[in-house]
């Protein structure tokens, strides 16, 4: 009591009580939309710098696979032209100016060539034509094996005027253009390198050309510069301030569309192409270390991916897709764009609904206190009222509000003080009669649980007397001892009444086993077990041999005296009927364990052996048998779901393998030490957990001479 007098010792008015709440949902609410107004703003920058990196990767996909169709239509052209003997491989000479034509016609190709395995060699093209020069050029070395490679100097028909100047011991089968063929063994790109003549970056497109043999006979080559994805890369908008560029796995720089990023470094025969990772640009260096740490090796980038990374606090927006072709082409895209380029709009709307909220909750602030003294002013002439009652007073009467819901209060108080002023005048006399009732509701009580007791006295009763008479009925151990076979029993309720049957008959030879498991367990359970165990004894009795017959006709017994309780209970039930070796099995039960007289285990589903009994009144035609025969040492293990299914404190059931091995195991001990082993065994499982279902266990073996039994049994 006192306890709960501490809870309530700090006091709110009325007034405070109305207007903090009302304050606290105003700021939250208007702090709630400000955030979500925030957050969905950036949300729409996310999707937007999204889509703008998905827009420009395409783009230079797009344009970037344009100009690597250009040299690899050019092979394949002239593959087609040595088809059909345009060109001849062994004849470069004359494919001179089929060359130079192809090059007036394909702007964006540097030079186009020929080689043999021979080591002859004839190209035709443009000096550094991605530069801007546009004077041709020939360079030819047509002996065989090594020789000396001649540039030739051409006019505007393509006819050589001058030489410029001589490679000698120049090899075309040791450079890249040939080389990139006989490494992949089919068309491919050569490594990207450095014109140091112009300091600008080329690529060729290799494709071998084969006789019908299957022989190289020689390569086409198609050279391109990659200053025109550069140029086209320094001609696009990305945002406001962002940046797009095109690297190698290695991390090696393409083209970039930043305008005063160069993509070598050094000068002469030290020039080497800049990493991005290298790069003076604080964006492109960063966006390769982030990429560097999130993949590893870029060579894993496989599909287009979008990332976020911070630099000075601002966040990122990065896109990387790979850009692969059939030449073997392995290159990244990657476009970033800084957050901020979007931003700004976005702040500044923040900072006008922020505004907006604080006008907005300062007017709700202050209409809220009116409305509370509105509010609070009547309730504080009723809580008067209620104290001058409470002090003696009973003679109140408050004049109407102009609050609907507080002048009912009113009026409703005005009417409890007159009821309030009447019920002290009759009070003693009411007191009376409750003191009344409540004797007789009392001794109503006392009688009622008088007669609990005695209920739950006679039940307890009727339950130890059914308890009983199911121990009464199982097999005595006179019972089992049954010529040429070893069995041993066992049956132990959940409950006070369990569900589990099992019985062994013996009638003129035949022994006859059945063991059986009711839905469920307690009373209604317990009789339907005897009246299973007392129908399949007088089927016996009456020589009924059938196993359809048998079952179908203890079916119905058992069906009409469910109906007639008014049950929902049924049973599953296998019957055994053993002769001379052999076992007759049906019913529909557990599995039947058949074991073999080394120990081996044979496993038997009785599902389409039977069908539930007490189900449906007829069932003969679910109703079925099979035939096991049993040498001297095999035998038969029958069971219930409780020792299956039993659990352990983890909710782990004790499962059909460790049953098996615990039989097999044993086999060679009896049938008492294989039961009592596997008993124990599934106590151990259990452990303290509580027993939630009936476990029932037999064990029949067909003797042999010998048992090879042990002094201490194996668990």
């Amino acid at each position: 009591m006192t306890h709960s007098k501490s809870i309530f010792t700090h006091k709110f008015r009325l007034r405070t009580t109305l207007v903090v709440p009302f304050v606290l949902q105003i700021v939250s609410a208007v702090g709630l939309v400000g955030y979500l107004s925030f957050r969905n703003g950036q949300q729409v920058v996310s999707d937007l710098a999204g889509q703008l990196q998905q827009e420009i990767s395409s783009r230079v996909q797009e344009r970037v696979r344009v100009y690597l169709e250009a040299p690899k239509l050019v092979n394949q052209i002239n593959e087609d032209a040595v088809r059909l003997g345009t060109l001849d491989f062994n004849d470069l000479e004359s494919a001179r100016t089929y060359l130079w034509k192809q090059v007036l016609r394909f702007k964006s190709i540097g030079h186009v060539g020929m080689a043999n395995e021979k080591g002859q060699y004839l190209r035709v093209g443009w000096i550094n034509r991605s530069v801007g020069s546009e004077e041709p050029q020939l360079a030819e070395q047509l002996k065989r094996g090594t020789g000396d490679l001649i540039y030739h100097k051409l006019d505007n028909d393509g006819h050589p005027i001058e030489v410029v100047k001589t490679v000698p011991n120049y090899d075309v089968r040791k450079r890249p253009l040939y080389q990139a063929v006989l490494k992949n063994n089919r068309a491919a790109w050569s490594d990207v390198y450095i014109n140091f003549g112009y300091g600008s970056l080329q690529i060729n497109a290799s494709s071998p050309y084969y006789d019908q043999q299957g022989n190289l006979v020689g390569v086409f080559t198609s050279q391109m510069g990659l200053d025109q994805i550069h140029n086209f890369l320094q001609n696009l908008k990305v945002g406001k301030s962002g940046q797009v560029f095109l690297i190698e796995p290695c991390g090696e720089l393409i083209a970039t569309s930043l305008a005063n990023q160069s993509l070598t470094v050094g000068t002469g025969e030290a020039q080497k192409r800049l990493k991005a990772q290298d790069s003076s640009n604080p964006i492109m260096r960063q966006s390769m270390e982030y990429l560097t740490v999130r993949f590893q090796n870029l060579n894993n980038i496989k599909e287009s991916t979008r990332l976020d990374f911070k630099l000075d606090g601002q966040t990122q927006f990065l896109e990387v897709s790979p850009l692969t072709d059939e030449y073997g082409l392995h290159w990244l895209v990657v476009v970033v764009v800084p957050e901020s380029d979007f931003m700004a709009q976005v702040n500044a709307n923040t900072r006008n609904t922020i505004l907006l909220c604080l006008g907005a909750l300062g007017l709700a602030i202050a209409i809220g206190i009116l409305t509370t003294r509105w509010i609070s002013r009547p309730i504080e002439r009723i809580t008067q009222a209620a104290e001058d009652m409470a002090k003696g007073s009973l003679d109140q009467h408050l004049q109407p509000s102009q609050i609907l819901e507080l002048d009912r209060l009113d009026k409703s108080f005005n009417i409890m003080a007159g009821q309030l002023k009447e019920s002290f005048e009759t009070l003693e006399e009411k007191v009376k009669e409750r003191t009344a009732e409540l004797a007789s509701a009392n001794a109503q009580i006392a009688a009622l649980n008088d007669q609990l007791k005695a209920e739950n006295l006679r039940m307890g009763t009727e339950l130890d007397i059914l308890k009983q008479m199911q121990q009464m009925i199982l097999p005595k151990s006179d019972e089992l001892k049954i010529e040429g076979l070893d069995i041993a029993g066992f049956m132990e309720p959940a409950d006070e009444v369990g569900g589990d049957y099992y019985d062994v008959l013996q009638v003129d030879g035949v022994v006859t086993i059945g063991m059986g498991d009711v839905t469920g367990h307690g009373l209604e359970s317990g009789i339907l077990m005897l009246m299973t165990q007392t129908s399949v004894r007088t089927l016996k009795e009456i020589h009924e041999q059938d196993p359809v017959s048998f079952l179908a006709t203890l079916n119905r017994t058992i069906y009409k005296n469910v109906q007639r309780m008014n049950s929902q209970k049924n049973l599953t039930l296998v019957v055994l009927n053993y002769a001379d070796g052999k076992v007759s099995i049906s019913g529909q039960h557990e599995e039947t364990i058949v074991v073999r007289n080394g120990g081996q285990i044979e496993r038997i589903d009785t599902i389409d052996l039977g069908f539930p009994i007490g189900l449906t009144d007829d069932i003969a035609n679910f109703i079925n048998h099979t035939i096991v025969e049993l040498q001297p040492g095999d035998g038969i293990v029958l069971y219930t779901d409780g020792i299956t299914e039993a659990m352990d404190i983890n909710n782990q059931q004790y499962g059909m393998e460790r049953l098996c091995n615990a039989i097999a195991q044993n086999w060679s001990r009896s049938a008492e030490q294989i039961k009592q082993i596997v008993i124990e065994n599934v106590r151990q499982h259990i452990g303290t957990q509580k027993l939630f279902d009936d476990i029932t266990l037999l064990v029949l073996k067909r003797q042999t001479n010998i048992y090879n039994d042990l002094d201490q049994p194996a668990n």
